[in-house]
């Protein structure tokens, strides 16, 4: 693991050692579950407003939902 040094606001960092003390893990567990699920948000935003742009200019085609799960073979539930 790589470190890194992180100031947090003193409000944050207040709640974030009650719930490490409450619950009896460490400040990095708690600091590294809120890194990945909001990294997450974060890549799934990038890669949409990416694929918005190229639609926008035209480099990409609009899919439907329908031809999609056709292509990986996939049920509709409706």
């Amino acid at each position: 693991m790589n470190p890194v040094a992180l100031r947090l606001p003193d409000d944050v960092a207040q709640r974030l050692k009650r719930l490490a003390d409450r619950t009896g893990r460490s400040k990095t567990f708690y600091m590294l579950e809120a890194i990945r699920e909001h990294l997450d948000d974060l890549e799934d935003l990038y890669l949409a407003e990416q694929r918005l742009i190229e639609l926008q200019a035209g480099r990409s085609q609009p899919e439907s939902l329908e031809d999609v799960m056709e292509r990986y073979g996939l049920e509709s539930r409706a």
